[in-house]
């Protein structure tokens, strides 16, 4: 009898082991994804970046251009999830010469899931309706994932902060975007 008994349990426990699992994979797509994301919002967020010259082109008196590497991280500011933690990388070139000084380029933020949203942007094109978003504007024409066909503006501020020490010329900004967008 302690046998059979014995035999039993052992025949059960992969059958619980089967269904433990099954049931683990059904619910893992609502563990893993969360609530839904929104299809439209107003985030405030902040990247806090480190950039990295990588090269310039230097006239004494005339101009200068420099190629910029920038990389750091989201924090959103109301604490939603929307644009908060992602990875973000960009890059740019810095123009001064006579009176044009401007800073052009693009990035793409990142989230734990893999899934980016691409942004062009240019420290001219000024939202004069947010007059504290004085630096320039992000426009977002993109995503992968559940960013996929996500569009917006982003005006942004800067934030300077000192340089950071040591070699390169690295220097550390944080900048506060206001950002309107749309997932259609």
């Amino acid at each position: 009898m302690k046998n059979l008994i014995a035999a039993s349990a052992a025949a059960i426990t992969p059958v619980k082991s089967a269904l433990l699992s099954g049931l683990l994979v059904a619910l893992a797509p609502e563990v893993v994804l969360g609530a839904p994301i929104e299809k439209k919002g107003t985030t405030p967020y902040v990247t806090h970046f480190i950039f990295r010259p990588l090269m310039s082109i230097d006239v004494p008196g005339v101009g200068k251009a420099t190629a910029l590497e920038a990389v750091g991280t989201t924090e959103n500011m109301k604490g939603e999830a929307m644009l908060d933690k992602m990875s973000a990388h960009c890059t740019a070139v810095s123009v001064a010469s006579g009176d044009k000084n401007f800073i052009d380029g693009a990035c793409v933020l990142a989230d734990k899931d893999g899934d980016k949203i691409f942004s062009t942007f240019d420290t001219r094109d000024l939202d004069k309706s947010q007059p504290e978003m004085d630096c320039g504007t992000h426009i977002i024409t993109g995503g992968t994932g559940k960013y996929a066909g996500i569009t917006g503006r982003e005006p942004f501020a800067c934030m300077e902060m000192p340089a950071l020490a040591g070699p390169g010329g690295y220097t550390a900004m944080d900048i506060p975007h206001n950002t309107s967008w749309e997932i259609k």
